[in-house]
């Protein structure tokens, strides 16, 4: 780096205002964050990403079912995805761990770096007695050094910049000359002839040259680990005739990357996974308390988190480099903790805008929801964006001038100003900030799926049965019933004499199995996407449903689910019959949705929202370059509901009825699912 410019410190300034705050799992009063080098900062704030992976601070509160930390402990996190430079962050259990007496706040902050080097060793395996040859000399790699000889390996040093060598010369066998071109005699030479046990590559270089020197380094069979990040073009003849190992160490360790470990804290048990990145993070610690790994070598300076511009500064230095440096933040008890961000003054009341938080910041709603809503502004005013993440909602908040930010629900529910909140949080939370919203007299704009469960479902209609005050509007995102196509089609439908078969084919595409949306918190394709095209039955039968029955795929291998492969039909009051087929097992290129409409001699298509055909009909063909299944429409429909008053856009009823069927349709897969994969005949 070469430092941080004038421009990037007032996008730093704006990281620093952004509070991170939530109720569950944990959340920690930073003391110490760590500033590294190979953070890219202004890319990093120019995109409104938190910076920093490792902290140490001091619990606030913890979520259900966490017994082992309390309020006041002292604990140091990992994880770039919730270990940032701010003053309050949430961090998932399986991602932090308690400092131990003895080390102190500094020394703790970097455990993330620490785990690192040390994932790096159990990947090495190294064994009493052996040579290892650690290249690049940074902060990983002096602690890598160190571990080495704590295990009880002879170490040999390596890294270009002469400083850095010399900061480990107490900590090896023997350094390496930087710069030397016969580095690899130098090792052949110290080994009598053999070549080292191992290298470890900690250097941080695009080159292909690095990976070489460490193969040419190594004695027969030996390995070779990848920590840093270099080039990997490997020569064949590097490689064959010593038969390396060629190791890549991943992060902390076993967990890393996985969702369900690292977010939902499913631990793997010690007696098949022995080194986890939680039980490397915690032996790192011991390590220190025990002096068995030191950082008092390192004399890195420290500096307030409102001089963290100086300190990105500091490691960019050409001259006096140091190692690294610490950011602090203030004590505070005292310290008011803010949960509301103001970003802008608040719109004025009586603007004629209907003033809405948002609630839940994921894809959907950075992608599709917020952009409508910005492109509304004689109709909207966003005045609120809630996300679990602070860094998030700041930046949305911004991103689409919104007046504040928050990491509160309640911020948006207590709020007498708000009229009406739009939820786009995970599935299975929509029914209980619904209901929350809906009893605070608020309007609610709710994304599919209204609920997962029937209890959820009639907790919602006894809200609407009971009192006979006038009660909020309740919206489901069901948007396709809002597209033309759906209303051209509807129009064209107009005056039949007879029922209809409608058949709706999902080529819905392949979700991994660990992805959320099958999980708990999404409760499956069935309830938390197929829920559309049962409110779309509805919205062209305008009749209630009698009877719903569906047939589940048995797949042959796990790649495929029962829950995403199934054919669901439904009969209507009027002797309408609608099928869904709905697939994961379709080529990418084919259309997503085709629907087929038969009645009265005639036939009715449409194509992905992007085409209607008709055939016996004298409608006219409708067709667009855009695809529009209604987004846009059902959006202005709500706002326009509250502000005009009248009918609901979207009865009830309908709603109501579209959950019911994805409810018995998921009971009905659900039992496929419970005889487990097909046997293949042999």
């Amino acid at each position: 780096m070469s430092g941080v410019r004038e421009s990037d410190k007032a996008l730093w300034q704006r990281v620093l205002e952004r509070p991170q705050q939530v109720k569950k799992l944990a959340e920690l009063t930073l003391r110490n964050g760590i500033a590294s080098t190979q953070a890219l900062v202004r890319t990093k704030l120019a995109a409104a990403h938190p910076i920093g992976y490792s902290l140490t601070g001091r619990v606030l509160s913890v979520g259900d079912g966490i017994e082992d930390l309390r309020p006041g402990d002292r604990v140091a996190c990992a994880g770039a995805q919730h270990a940032h430079h701010a003053e309050i962050v949430r961090v998932p259990r399986n991602l932090c761990v308690p400092v131990p007496e003895g080390v102190d706040d500094a020394a703790a902050a970097t455990v993330t770096l620490g785990a690192i080097a040390l994932q790096g060793l159990r990947r090495l395996a190294p064994t009493l007695g052996e040579t290892f040859v650690v290249i690049g000399l940074g902060l990983v790699g002096q602690l890598t050094v160190q571990l080495l000889r704590a295990a009880g390996a002879r170490v040999v040093a390596s890294d270009l910049d002469p400083k850095r060598v010399e900061e480990v010369r107490d900590f090896t066998d023997v350094v390496l000359r930087p710069g030397d071109a016969d580095s690899i005699g130098q090792v052949i030479r110290l080994t009598e002839g053999q070549g080292a046990d191992g290298v470890v590559i900690t250097a941080a270089s695009s080159s292909d040259e690095v990976i070489a020197t460490a193969c040419r380094m190594c004695r027969r069979k030996g390995r070779v680990v990848i920590v840093g990040d270099v080039g990997l073009d490997i020569q064949r003849a590097d490689i064959y005739a010593k038969e390396l190992d060629v190791l890549i160490s991943t992060s902390y360790g076993p967990g890393r990357y996985d969702r369900r470990y690292e977010e939902e804290g499913l631990d793997y048990p010690l007696g098949y996974v022995r080194w986890t990145e939680n039980r490397n993070m915690a032996e790192y610690l011991r390590l220190l308390a025990e002096r068995r790994v030191s950082l008092e070598h390192a004399k890195a300076p420290s500096f307030p988190i409102d001089r963290a511009s100086e300190a990105y500064e500091s490691l960019g230095a050409s001259e006096d480099r140091p190692l690294l440096a610490w950011l602090t933040y203030p004590d505070g008890p005292d310290q008011e903790i803010r949960r509301v961000v103001e970003v802008r003054p608040s719109p004025r009341q009586g603007s004629g805008c209907l003033r809405l938080a948002l609630i839940g910041a994921g894809g959907f709603a950075k992608s599709m929801l917020l952009p409508i809503v910005q492109g509304l502004p004689e109709k909207i005013q966003l005045d609120l964006v809630v996300s679990r993440r602070g860094h998030e909602a700041d930046s949305l908040a911004r991103q689409y001038e919104a007046a504040r930010s928050s990491t509160d629900v309640d911020a948006a529910i207590a709020d007498p100003a708000i009229e009406a909140v739009m939820i786009a949080t995970r599935h299975d939370s929509h029914a209980e900030i619904a209901l929350r919203a809906l009893r605070a007299g608020k309007h609610v704009f709710v994304e599919k799926p209204l609920c997962l469960t029937l209890d959820e479902l009639n907790e919602i209609e006894a809200f609407f049965a009971t009192g006979d005050e006038p009660k909020p509007i309740l919206m489901t995102g069901f948007n396709r019933r809002f597209s033309p196509y759906a209303h051209a089609l509807k129009e064209g439908l107009a005056g039949r004499s007879n029922p209809m078969i409608i058949n709706y084919r999902v080529n819905a595409g392949h979700v991994p199995r660990d992805h959320w949306v099958h999980g708990a918190a999404g409760g499956g394709r069935n309830l938390g996407e197929a829920c559309h095209f049962y409110d779309f039955f509805t919205f062209l039968t305008e009749a209630e449903m009698t009877e719903v029955s569906a047939t589940a795929l048995r797949p042959t291998t796990d790649h495929y689910t029962t829950s995403d492969n199934f054919v669901a039909s439904v009969a209507f009051a009027d002797g309408s019959i609608a099928s869904l087929t709905y697939t994961a097992l379709g080529a990418p290129g084919h259309p997503k949705e085709l629907i087929d409409v038969y009645n009265d001699g005639r036939v009715f298509s449409i194509s992905d929202f992007r085409s209607l055909q008709a055939e016996g009909s004298d409608l006219k063909p409708v067709k667009s370059r855009v695809q529009d299944k209604g987004h846009k429409a059902e959006i202005i429909a709500f706002v326009e509901a509250i502000q005009a008053g009248g009918p609901w856009p979207l009865p009830l009823w309908e709603q109501v009825q579209a959950t019911r069927i994805a409810l018995a349709v998921e009971k009905a897969i659900s039992a496929a699912k419970m005889t487990g994969p097909a046997e293949s005949e042999a």
